[in-house]
């Protein structure tokens, strides 16, 4: 006979992981489909209730509407834990960004298959390199193994919402949106210094041979620049885009770490 604690406690452990697919880059993509995010957060649960409901689970109650509290506690939890991984994500649109302000695609967004929403060329380019980056490497097995140790940090019966309200919490937070502006700015700094420069160098031809057009003669040469820039960093862009996923799981364990204390 099925013990209705034990169906209760694995639906607090679906509850989690299936918020946290919903929220956190390349599973929430709108091009994989819902049957497969829900199919993989089922069979992960199911995987993972027996050592959760041995090993961490305490002073468990489902009686007198504790038990809707657990649940929107567990929705919050992996909702929060895929959306730090998609703002330090979020940096290298970002940087997409800060580049086509100076290469002068700034009006030319297409849509992102990610999100389905319009995002800048460069920034649309960098973010796709950056995810088929992030799978050759597994980092999406990192992901994985940081939600499943989310409940070694934080067990279901735990009630961290309190922790939302402590100053170091509010500096994690602050610290996250400043960390991804840093990290866009580091990403696009040699591209954009370099297009500034390009600027700079065509200003001082208009002055030294008002006979050129540089409207015309500008912008697609700033456009070869750029093309030229984007092939000679991109070793570089792997370098800092793996940085970048270093970045998500620091900030992951963080974040559990301050609920969990």
């Amino acid at each position: 006979m099925i013990d209705i604690t034990n169906v209760f406690i694995f639906f607090l452990i679906l509850t989690r992981i299936t918020s946290f697919f919903v929220s956190v880059p390349i599973f929430s993509a709108k091009g994989v489909p819902a049957q497969y995010k829900i199919g993989l957060s089922f069979f992960m649960a199911l995987l993972l209730f027996p050592s959760i409901n041995q090993n961490f689970i305490s002073d468990f109650s489902y009686q007198d509407g504790i038990y809707i509290y657990y649940l929107i506690q567990e929705t919050l939890m992996g909702i929060a834990l895929g959306w730090i991984v998609q703002l330090i994500f979020s940096s290298i649109q970002i940087a997409g960004i800060f580049i086509d302000l100076q290469n002068g695609f700034g009006l030319a967004n297409i849509i992102d298959p990610q999100t389905g929403i319009q995002s800048p060329l460069s920034g649309n380019f960098m973010y796709t390199f950056a995810i088929l980056l992030f799978l050759s490497i597994d980092g999406h097995h990192n992901l994985i193994d940081g939600i499943l140790s989310s409940y070694k940090i934080i067990p279901l019966s735990r009630e961290w919402i309190g922790q939302l309200n402590n100053q170091s919490t509010i500096d994690f937070i602050l610290y996250l949106f400043s960390e991804m502006f840093v990290i866009a700015f580091k990403i696009a700094s040699p591209i954009v210094v370099s297009l500034l420069l390009a600027d700079i160098a065509l200003g001082i031809i208009a002055r030294t041979v008002p006979q050129l057009n540089v409207f015309v003669v500008g912008l697609p040469m700033k456009i070869l620049i750029y093309f030229i820039l984007m092939l000679l960093v991109a070793p570089g862009f792997i370098y800092m885009f793996k940085e970048v996923f270093k970045q998500m799981i620091i900030a992951m364990k963080q974040f559990m770490d301050l609920m969990g204390y």
